[in-house]
């Protein structure tokens, strides 16, 4: 009897046996799964795959597009991988992240560790084999980047780790920008630093909404060291300056009135967001700015694309 009961945990109230929290937990390829974060993969991947189309000038070969997207994929979910593993205790303390695999102990660190190495060998693997040398050694160094200075340095070192990390988080496109022409050349660079500058205002309105788990933790995250005020300015000026740096392809060439266009409503929105966010402090006005930062970068990374293809589908 004492046995069958120590066997049931109670949660919100109830008696939970085995197989009922069995059926509760997720399948053991889900917490896999969720380890390489594969929302965040999809961003990264898709990016790095506008960066080869916009290099390639026509339509790049299908092994060449597919080989670069899977070791970029394939590092990006080590990156995360490792990640988790070596911020498994922050994560515990937080109230976003203590859900996780690891902080449930639904995997060890030891696996976690196992799967990025398996995850960033395949990757340098297939990109030494089918793409080049120049793009695995830049995903690596990306990897190693954020993975290590970053996570481990960083961000417990400075407010500024996010724009200094950002450097990492910006490397896709060029990524798959070397893919086609083996070389780092001047519009590669303006798509890096298209997310390059994206980063902190994306990143700082969710450290505003989490600035006391950020706090807890001992992150000292600009909202932390500095103020919600002072982060709210930054957001503001880091908006401005991006609206700036967006207009740059069409400007040099790399793209035409269309993504212009499509840039400049982008900007407009995510200057409405940042104005709002300044004017207002309404507790759920940081994550409309967050969540509104990933849709811009995501469409405006498809604007890149339908603009480069849009000539070619008129003369067809």
């Amino acid at each position: 009897m004492s046995s069958q009961l120590s066997d049931s945990v109670m949660r919100h109230g109830r008696c939970t046996t085995p197989s009922t929290r069995a059926q509760a937990e997720p399948a053991a390829w889900r917490r896999y799964l969720e380890l390489t974060k594969p929302k965040v993969v999809t961003l990264v991947t898709f990016t790095a795959m506008v960066g080869t189309m916009l290099a390639s000038g026509g339509v790049p070969s299908f092994v060449t597009l597919a080989c670069t997207s899977a070791g970029i994929a394939l590092a990006a979910a080590s990156a995360a991988t490792l990640n988790h593993a070596l911020e498994r205790h922050i994560d515990a303390q937080m109230a976003r992240t203590r859900s996780r695999p690891l902080p449930k102990g639904r995997v060890s660190r030891r696996r976690a560790i196992t799967l990025a190495a398996t995850l960033g060998a395949s990757a340098m693997g297939i990109l030494v084999a089918r793409v080049n040398v120049i793009t695995a050694v830049l995903t690596f160094v990306s990897l190693i980047a954020y993975a290590g200075l970053y996570t481990l340095w960083l961000k417990h070192a400075t407010p500024q780790n996010i724009v200094i990390g950002g450097v990492a988080g910006a490397m896709p496109p060029v990524l798959g920008w070397t893919a086609i022409t083996g070389r780092v050349d001047a519009n590669a660079l303006l798509l890096f630093l298209i997310i390059f500058v994206w980063t902190p205002p994306h990143f700082w309105a969710l450290a505003i909404a989490r600035r006391a788990e950020y706090e807890r933790a001992g992150i000292p995250m600009l909202p932390v060291t500095h103020g919600i005020a002072h982060t709210r300015l930054q957001i503001l000026l880091y908006t401005i300056l991006l609206t700036v740096v967006t207009v740059l392809p069409f400007l040099t060439g790399l793209s035409g009135p269309l993504y212009l266009g499509a840039a400049l409503i982008l900007d407009a929105g995510f200057l409405y967001h940042a104005v709002a966010l300044m004017r207002s402090s309404r507790p759920q006005r940081p994550m409309r700015v967050f969540h509104f930062s990933v849709s811009y970068l995501m469409w405006l990374f498809v604007a890149l694309l339908i603009d480069h293809y849009l000539p070619s589908l008129r003369s067809a």
